[in-house]
């Protein structure tokens, strides 16, 4: 039952949240490079003396894992979703197993992902 729920959830908060952010990123790149730049200050590169900077960007930072968090519960419900329709992992025992595993494989996806964006990539 929580898998389902988290899946409508993050549906949710995926259109709504993450609609906002992508309209704010596109909205800043397409008003040019001063916009653009506001836009990365905000989520990324605040000064360490901006303290609203600051907390913009521990917030916007958060709002990120947790879009990122979202998708990857929402991807990975969905695919439990197809193998139920398909007509497969009714059993209770394999319902609860697939359930608890999705779980599971949203944070370990969200950490390496997370995980590789600020530390495994080269700039």
């Amino acid at each position: 039952m929580l898998v389902s729920i988290l899946h409508r959830v993050t549906g949710d908060g995926m259109a709504v949240l993450g609609a906002l952010m992508l309209s704010w990123w596109l909205f800043a790149a397409a008003s040019g490079p001063s916009a653009y730049a506001t836009f990365q200050y905000y989520m990324w590169q605040a000064d360490a003396a901006d303290t609203l900077g600051l907390v913009v960007n521990v917030l916007a930072r958060i709002l990120l894992v947790g879009l990122s968090w979202a998708f990857f519960q929402h991807l990975f419900s969905g695919l439990r979703h197809l193998v139920l329709d398909m007509g497969a992992g009714y059993e209770l025992r394999t319902n609860k197993r697939w359930s608890m595993l999705i779980v599971a494989a949203a944070i370990v996806a969200t950490i390496a992902f997370w995980g590789w964006m600020l530390v495994g990539r080269t700039h």
